[in-house]
């Protein structure tokens, strides 16, 4: 069977992709109005909606740049995995039930409608609409990027070499298809197969790991401190500061993440929260064993001599299961893996998508685009070229570092006014709209000019702690602004 490796897996991502097709074409047929493209008619069951929101979370993100990240760093990264329980415990607890009912009372079919009825202000949609059009292009770039650095790993040990730039074309070919035919129906319902999928993958990918290497982790451990104690020090390679800011922006971020905590307003029922948050729990805590282990595994293997040195740290993931997992299992994991990155990948296009054609015209003009469902798709297309330029030529070379750059967007702008204003009475319009521009200030301004915070401190962190002493600074000392009776009733319960 090794011999045929690179066909079975090469089979195993085909049939995914063919898979995605005939979704998209699914999809598409129930796919009748905005709501339904952005919203998937907010008739969403438990387990579906659950591992919607666990595959939003992990993606790509984890499943490449979470073991590269491991594999350059050490334990660094986990101050990011291990705190994502604790932000989906904040996230449904603060938003969940409010989020839900507030799409309930006003019909909203985007986050930047709730935050209108919130704060009664056309300035905060817009705001809004914007930090999330930024932090999809980070973020997008991220699945784009991961899904061809996979895509680049398979078809070179099939048909030689080939650029990376070729193999983004395709990722966003196919990605504008699924996207385009299906919107978000498509996205969530890839998820209830992908999600199963990862997390029965997910441990036996730990258990070839541990097999791979002698002794096992204890043997990973050893070898990597013979190299550098700091790598497999509680702190790893980035040190203290770094890896604390890290689980500060990653704990608390969560519930500014608009797509995850979009899909919170799809659930078929408002009581459906207290039994979704445990299926996306216990989903996210196997699934991300795969981001631990390979990260270990293969820094170990390349210093013992058994595995060259890799041309990137995000050639982790795709490396070790091409080369040390059972091929079978190496297929069923790619082809989860694209499943991923397409369902994730879907979720920031429809977002960015209703943005541009929903929530931008209508606090600028008053209402939306004309033809709304047909500018959707339209927009869809255009925002994964943009992505796709960006994740080529944003001079970010390393998957994880993108989407912490989107995460840190999204949490910074998005937390202040959504997660602690949908709770909060007392903040006010202003509040939230200076906290989200100063977050974006600051996010982008450090990346344009290329700015380095001492100690390794997250970008993401430095503009979130901004924005929240804005945030609750400025509430304080303004008048308590008015609440519609219904929007006050909610947050009452």
């Amino acid at each position: 069977m090794e011999e045929s490796r690179n066909t079975i897996v090469l089979i195993c991502v085909g049939a995914y992709l063919a898979v995605c097709v005939a979704v998209g074409i699914w999809a598409l047929r129930r796919t009748h109005s905005t709501r339904d493209f952005f919203m998937a008619g907010r008739d969403l069951g438990i387990l579906v909606t659950g591992l919607a929101v666990f595959s939003s979370t992990l993606s790509g993100f984890g499943f490449v740049g979470g073991p590269g990240l491991v594999y350059r760093m050490g334990m660094s990264s986990l101050w990011m995995v291990v705190c994502a329980s604790i932000g989906y415990v904040l996230a449904f607890y603060l938003l969940a039930k409010r989020l839900r009912l507030f799409a309930e009372l006003r019909e909203s079919i985007t986050l930047p409608d709730a935050v209108a009825a919130r704060y009664r202000s056309e300035a905060s949609r817009f705001l809004t609409a914007l930090a999330i059009l930024l932090g999809v292009m980070g973020y997008l770039a991220t699945q784009i990027l991961a899904m061809a650095t996979v895509l680049q790993d398979i078809l070179q040990r099939s048909f030689g070499p080939i650029s990376l730039e070729a193999c983004v074309a395709l990722s966003c070919a196919v990605l504008v298809f699924y996207c385009v035919t299906g919107g978000i129906i498509a996205s969530v319902y890839t998820d209830l197969v992908q999600g199963a999928v990862m997390m029965v993958a997910a441990v036996l990918v730990l258990l070839a790991a541990i097999a791979a290497v002698d002794g096992g982790f204890a043997g990973m451990s050893e070898l990597i401190r013979q190299d550098d104690p700091e790598a497999i020090s509680p702190w790893g390679a980035l040190g203290a500061v770094g890896a604390l800011s890290w689980y500060f922006v990653f704990a608390l971020g969560l519930a500014g993440q608009p797509h995850i905590i979009t899909k919170m307003m799809m659930n078929r029922r408002v009581s459906d929260a207290k039994f979704i948050l445990p299926v996306s729990v216990v989903a996210y805590a196997v699934s991300a064993m795969l981001w631990i282990s390979i990260g270990l595994a293969m820094r170990a293997l390349v210093l013992q001599g058994t595995h060259p040195e890799l041309p990137g740290s995000d050639a982790a993931a795709p490396q070790f299961l091409q080369s040390y997992a059972h091929p079978l299992l190496a297929g069923v994991v790619f082809a989860g893996l694209f499943a991923a990155i397409m369902s994730t990948a879907d979720g920031f296009l429809n977002i960015g998508a209703a943005a541009v054609v929903h929530d931008i015209p209508r606090a600028l003009r008053g209402r939306s685009l004309g033809n709304e469902l047909l500018w959707a798709r339209i927009a869809t297309a255009v925002i994964a070229v943009i992505a796709s330029l960006f994740a080529l030529y944003s001079g970010e070379q390393f998957v994880a570092l993108l989407g912490a750059f989107g995460w840190g967007t999204f949490a910074a702008a998005l937390v202040p006014a959504v997660a602690i204003g949908f709770n909060w009475k007392r903040a006010t319009a202003f509040a939230a709209n200076t906290a989200i521009l100063a977050s974006l200030a600051i996010n982008f301004g450090i990346k344009v000019f290329g700015i380095v915070l001492p100690f390794g401190f997250d970008v993401g962190a430095l503009s979130l702690l901004v924005s929240l002493t804005l945030f609750f600074g400025i509430s304080l000392v303004q008048t308590a602004p008015k609440i519609d009776e219904d929007i006050e009733a909610v947050m009452d319960l």
